[in-house]
């Protein structure tokens, strides 16, 4: 029997992610999956990043994840979303190259010393305390002292189009049939959850000539704070509408769609619903918007964003042909959707370690998430995780004060989920601080000081800190009120100062940045890096803003950091509601802090709970 000490179950974006944290901080790592050829697939939509997700991508990369780097190498198409709002809910999204992004991810894990790569399906795994079993179907065992599970959408899928139910996985794959049942008797508590995807259509077929098209954007950040070279644009997307022809049609044939006629019972994702969610949930609404995306460089295929669908093919057919521009559209695959089995992540502590039992992992879609960046991150926090267990270390858990990652994690884990799970940037209290541009400046230090951030990158990222704290000697550079000052005032619509002014105060203004006053100024090297001149232009606007959420978070980290002793009995506490302890029980909360997170949790409940442990404590 082959002997490493973790082994990661799936390779999708997840298992990479959690694969290579594993191997990277020097542990023998067998990364198995069911097919090579689905190695990080972008099974959905060809694309990384978007809202919030652009967020966790170059968190995951300030750590010392692969994916930033990955799409940066890979991106047909690259834009800022949200560019006319500010920095806290701008975000990257990058349409990739789908079959570049698979085969240079394969190739980064087939290259990475101590991961190994096997395609097999795991039938089973055995825990026995300290030592874990793998079981393959062919008959391999594998002993390990860790398992991340990272399975995706594979467990038990059902591909569902119309009545037309296959039980298969994502695109044809083959899918996992026998991990539902291991995870079962391991007493993990399982959901069934749904998602969907949308057909993809020849584009020798589409008139572009009716479309607007949608170009990326040149000088903006890259995903990876490793990657030295702007991003390309290589090809644009287009944009269309769904209309009042398409709307007739869709309900005209709801009877048959699946989820209606009850093929599908699996509950779907409220923030990506099908085009049938949207006409009969929005049934005021006269259109829908549509992205048509190119998926490679390397076929004709397009993807129609937001035309999400389980309806039989005849009725895809007529719906897609009733659209502007896709009039003769060929349809190369049928959208479909599917159903899969995933758990309830309130087992889960927020290392994403399962509650009751020590070295068993959980990372991506099988903890009810959607999306590839959510999989990628809860990857690489398992990753590191399961590694710090196994040198017998303190585990890394972050606060939602520290990342996106800290509060998808912690939202999923207190609270759980009812459906796909979404990552947004209204679900963090501090988005102003957990900015994208500032990512490595939050995390690489916790990232070295687990040991995934080697030294290069820690270089370099100290060196961009010392870059700054440097060029803040300008800030306080005197501006003299004269024409040329006037004239840069004018020309953006601020008015013009009545005194001389300093640098700092000239960027508090709306419409005035660095990079503005450098093209008049010559303020600093026009060679120093994007990045570093547009941290410290952010740093600087927004000051005061930042110091007031610093304020919010320092007031926060009281809660934080009451520990709730572990052992701790709810059951018989006085003064605290018996729903409360129920959940208590539970969810089994680290501290006070997440103890006020969970639903229904009252904070009279939690004003008991903080008197309670204080003098459980002092007794001790």
């Amino acid at each position: 029997m082959e002997k490493f000490d973790a082994v990661v179950i799936g390779a999708g974006h997840a298992g990479c992610e959690a694969g290579l944290a594993l191997a990277r901080m020097g542990n023998k790592t067998l990364l198995l999956t069911l097919s090579l050829d689905a190695v990080a697939f972008l099974a959905c939509n060809p694309s990384i990043g978007g809202t919030a997700k652009g967020h966790l991508v170059c968190e995951i990369d300030a750590l010392g994840g692969q994916m930033g780097i990955n799409i940066d190498k890979t991106l047909i198409q690259i834009r800022m979303l949200n560019s006319s709002k500010g920095p806290a809910v701008q975000s990257l999204r990058a349409q990739a190259d789908k079959v570049a992004y698979h085969t240079e991810m394969k190739k980064t894990l087939e290259n990475t010393p101590n991961l190994y790569l096997k395609q097999a399906e795991v039938c089973e795994v055995k825990d026995n305390n300290e030592v874990k079993i793998v079981k393959t179907l062919v008959g391999d065992e594998f002993e390990c002292k860790a398992v991340v599970f990272a399975t995706g959408v594979y467990l038990n899928s059902d591909i569902i189009i119309g009545k037309t139910v296959e039980n298969i996985g994502p695109n044809g794959f083959k899918n996992a049939k026998y991990l539902s049942k291991t995870l079962t008797d391991l007493g993990v508590k399982l959901l069934r959850f749904k998602t969907g995807t949308p057909a993809r259509i020849n584009s020798r077929s589409i008139d572009f000539s009716q479309l607007p098209v949608q170009k990326g954007e040149e000088n903006i950040q890259n995903f990876s704070f490793m990657t030295t070279r702007k991003p390309k644009n290589i090809l644009p997307c287009y944009l269309t509408y769904t209309n009042e022809k398409t709307h007739e049609i869709i309900n005209n044939n709801l009877h048959r769609n699946p989820t209606i006629s009850g093929e599908i019972k699996g509950i779907g994702p409220r923030y990506c619903p099908s085009i049938e969610t949207k006409v009969v949930r929005f049934a005021d609404k006269d259109k829908h918007q549509l992205f048509l995306e190119p998926e490679a460089l390397s076929t004709n295929e397009f993807y129609i964003q937001g035309f999400s669908s389980s309806m039989p093919t005849d009725v895809q057919r007529e719906m897609i042909h009733s659209i502007k521009g896709l009039e003769n559209a060929e349809i190369m695959r049928d959208a479909y959707a599917i159903e899969y089995d995933c758990i309830d992540p309130t087992q889960l502590l927020p290392t994403l370690a399962l509650k009751n039992r020590k070295g068993l992992y959980f990372a991506g879609q099988i903890n009810g998430t959607s999306g590839y960046e959510e999989a990628a991150a809860q990857g690489i926090i398992a990753g590191i995780n399961a590694s710090l267990y196994l040198k017998g270390k303190e585990e890394l858990v972050l606060k939602r004060s520290d990342a996106y990652i800290g509060v998808l994690i912690d939202d999923i884990v207190t609270k759980g989920t009812n459906e796909p799970y979404r990552m947004m940037t209204s679900r963090a209290e501090y988005r102003l601080t957990l900015r994208q541009d500032n990512a490595d400046i939050r995390l690489t230090e916790l990232g070295r000081k687990v040991g995934l951030v080697d030294d290069k990158r820690y270089k370099k990222f100290k060196k961009k800190i010392k870059l700054i704290e440097k060029l803040k000697e300008i800030l306080e550079k005197k501006l003299k009120l004269d024409e040329k000052l006037i004239n840069l005032f004018n020309e953006n619509n601020e008015s013009v100062p009545k005194t001389n002014i300093s640098v700092k105060t000239a960027l508090k203004r709306t419409n005035i940045d660095l990079f503005k006053l450098n093209r008049v100024y010559n303020l600093f090297d026009r060679k120093i890096p994007f990045d570093v001149i547009n941290e410290l232009n952010i740093m600087t606007k927004f000051e005061g803003y930042l110091k007031q959420q610093q304020d919010e978070i320092e007031r926060a980290k009281k809660n934080e950091e009451i520990e709730i002793p572990r052992g701790f009995e709810y059951v018989g506490l006085k003064g605290i509601r018996a729903e409360t302890i129920q959940k208590l029980t539970q969810i089994k909360p680290l501290n006070i802090g997440q103890a006020s997170r969970i639903s229904g949790v009252s904070p009279a409940d939690i004003a008991v709970l903080s008197v309670l442990i204080k003098k459980y404590k002092e007794n001790k």
